[in-house]
């Protein structure tokens, strides 16, 4: 790989580690609900192993390498480098890429699934080794895979036969996506197994194995969700046996439900004790059907102090787009600014019929869910997102609800040697930089309640029942005629869209956080304004930061394209790309990107404050409808051809404006988390220095890993 080349991929120098500060409200808790905190937050990093293993074979022993080197030393690496013999710009380069390595759970970014390496040299990385048998032992394991691949494809997620890494397949080089197509919609159209808790093996007979987490290696059948457990399959893969083998990730499992199980004593209800029983139960046996359940119980238990959700939850990292990483936070409720997200549930009915389409396209009620701003004690996983909404089964979602969080402390989390933005206009920096994270929050909290809470998908229910009127079918606002395709028995939107669902559904989510944004009522719900159109006022410098930051993501989401396979490495970034497409041809000179120097170095954003209404907010709703349209009738083929000319890269962009965006990229936060401390029956919170030393130390002190 070429020296130009190689440079994207070296891991951040320094990378940007912030706090996740939470002390005042973890005191406001009373005793009882920081030990349930305190068991919560144990499963939660419990599972940080399968994390590591949902990423690459070599995570694992990374980790262990970088703990066995800090309790050599115990946390003191001066000492470590004097024994080691190493110069201080090497040791400070390996404590840089440790904290990357910690921040992401993984030696793959978990914001663009791109491999990240060491800029410390294998020659130091060595001598570090040899200051005991056991580090050399994991070094010579993981040398070969620390550093660059030979080519580019292993150096990014995606399917094996594309020559790219998926951990989703173990040991399977030679898997290919039509075998994991097949396979797939075997388990989940005829045997209707769910695929979330999973990875997929292909044996070197050519036979393949389904690897359930569970911490029981042989559930009986009466608690596994289907009786069988191996299969000889015919069509594509004729003669080849399918078997489930359950214990996937054993240790752990049990590990964590034996946590929950403690948590399950200072739960606050009975509603919260069910939940956690289903927890134990899917945890144990591998049921999804369990997790199902607790997901349920999870929507009725509404306005708790403190707040967890633990699981395999989103599929982005999978290739296929079904298979779920493990994640699981604990934080607890900022009562003040989850009254204004209350607010925004009690309007919400008045602001979705604003949405460019009819009734027909829409839930027939808006079920309320609970809106909260969260303060993250613990948030394991590869990465920490400002919002969430799940969870993320339709059947429950359409019919029962679901819950949205904002999590403030991530939002608010600042590195203190944070560069000027890049693309910003001098004369937009101050407004920018005022409310960027005000803009930030009324988009994350409109994309999460309304841009994923809306929408209704036309579904043959059963067979002959339809949840619309099929022999008057409703008429389309895309091709003004009666719609011709809808979800069939079996179908869900995952399922039909495949891959294109996480990108796609994200862009419509923020497609109407984007339309929405526009509303001076809703701006004034949010505490900007006196709920009267003002551009020039308050509110408008917030919608203009919401549009601007916006403008900006599209711009910076081309580090997260890669030429060589010409593919989308972040689901959101793509999204955001779409999104800056919307607004560059929304005319009128509405949005440009002006330059003066051949090289592009002075690129900006020039985007006209006063057309937002009348230019931006139209050319966003007409991307919106047709996102939303293709969805709700599952027209998979135009839905993929209408994202991917507007997801395309052309020259310009690949060529001349993407080398400016390498050039200037920022490290990407990675947040030191506290820990809990069990002492004498009483919780101690402890926290850690926001340094990779004291991200580092954080994990150390995690004995449950």
């Amino acid at each position: 790989m070429d020296e130009s080349l190689l440079k994207q991929y070296l891991a951040d120098d320094p990378p940007s580690v912030v706090p996740l500060k939470i002390r005042q409200h973890f005191e406001n808790l009373t005793d009882n609900q920081q030990l349930y905190a305190h068991h919560i937050s144990k499963a939660s990093f419990a599972g940080s192993r399968i994390t590591m293993r949902q990423v690459s074979p070599e995570s694992e022993h990374i980790y262990d390498f970088i703990m066995l080197l800090h309790r050599h030393c115990e946390g003191d690496w001066k000492l470590l480098q004097s024994e080691a013999g190493i110069s201080e710009p090497a040791l400070q380069q390996f404590l840089h890429y440790s904290a990357q390595f910690l921040g992401n759970l993984g030696n793959y970014k978990s914001f663009g699934d791109a491999k990240f390496i060491p800029r410390v040299g294998e020659e130091d990385l060595a001598a570090l080794s040899m200051v005991s048998p056991e580090a050399n032992r994991l070094f010579l394991k993981i040398k070969d895979s620390l550093y660059a691949n030979k080519t580019v494809p292993p150096m990014h997620f995606g399917y094996p036969d594309a020559g790219h890494i998926s951990a989703y397949y173990p040991d399977s080089p030679d898997i290919t996506k039509e075998e994991i197509t097949f396979i797939s919609e075997f388990l989940s159209e005829e045997k209707k197994l769910l695929p979330e808790n999973t990875r997929l093996r292909k044996t070197s007979e050519g036979d393949f194995e389904v690897l359930i987490a569970s911490e029981i290696e042989l559930p009986s059948a009466q608690n596994r969700d289907i009786p069988e457990t191996e299969w000889t399959l015919t069509g594509k893969l004729e003669g080849k046996k399918l078997s489930l083998v359950y214990g996937d990730h054993t240790k752990e499992m049990g590990k964590i439900a034996d946590e929950i199980e403690q948590a399950l004593k200072y739960a606050a209800n009975e509603t919260e004790k069910k939940m956690y029983e289903e927890y134990v139960k899917s945890f144990r046996t591998g049921s999804l059907l369990a997790f199902k359940e607790s997901q349920r119980q999870w929507i009725k238990n509404k306005k708790p102090t403190v707040e967890t959700d633990i699981g395999f939850i989103e599929t982005y990292r999978d290739p296929h787009g079904i298979r779920g990483e493990w994640e699981s936070f604990v934080a607890f409720v900022n009562q003040e600014r989850t009254r204004a997200f209350g607010k925004l549930v009690e309007a919400a009915p008045q602001y979705i019929p604003k949405l460019p389409w009819s009734k027909d396209f829409e839930k027939d009620q808006f079920l309320s869910p609970d809106f909260t701003s969260l303060e993250v004690l613990t948030f394991a996983g590869s990465g920490i997102p400002a919002g969430i909404n799940i969870p993320n089964y339709d059947d429950i979602r359409q019919t029962e609800g679901f819950k949205n969080v904002s999590l403030g402390n991530v939002l608010s989390a600042k590195d203190p040697n944070e560069k000027a933005p890049s693309f910003v206009r001098d004369e937009d920096v101050e407004v920018f930089k005022r409310c960027r994270d005000d803009a930030f929050e009324v988009q994350v909290g409109l994309h999460e309640l309304l841009g994923h809470g809306c929408g209704k998908l036309l579904q043959e229910v059963s067979s002959g029942q339809y949840n619309f009127d099929i022999k008057k079918p409703p008429i389309s606002p895309v091709t003004k005629s009666p719609i011709t395709s809808w979800y069939k028995p079996g179908q869900t939107w995952g399922s039909v869209f495949g891959s294109l669902a996480s990108s796609y559904e994200e862009c419509r989510a923020e497609s109407v956080a984007m339309a929405l944004a526009c509303d001076f009522e809703i701006m004034n719900i949010f505490g900007f304004g006196d709920g009267k159109e003002d551009i020039d006022g308050p509110a408008g410098d917030i919608l203009y930061a919401a549009y601007l930051q916006m403008a900006r993501a599209g711009i910076c989401a081309l580090e997260f394209w890669d030429p060589k396979s010409r593919k989308w490495g972040q689901i959101h970034m793509q999204a955001r790309f779409a999104i800056l497409q919307t607004f560059l041809g929304a005319g009128s000179h509405f949005c440009e990107l002006v330059y003066t120097k051949p090289d592009l170095s002075d690129l900006s954003i020039k985007l006209d404050r006063h057309n937002i209404l009348n230019h931006g907010r139209p050319a966003v709703e007409d991307l919106l409808q047709k996102l939303h349209i293709y969805k709700a009738t599952a027209d998979l083929e135009a839905g993929q051809k209408f994202y991917d000319k507007l997801t395309h890269v052309n020259e310009w962009f690949a060529e001349r404006v993407r080398p400016e965006v390498l050039r200037k990229k920022q490290p990407r936060k990675v947040y030191v988390q506290a820990n809990t401390i069990l002492e004498d029956g009483k919780v101690r919170l402890r926290e850690y220095d926001a340094t990779p030393e004291g991200m580092i130390r954080s994990y150390a002190e995690r004995n449950n890993i």
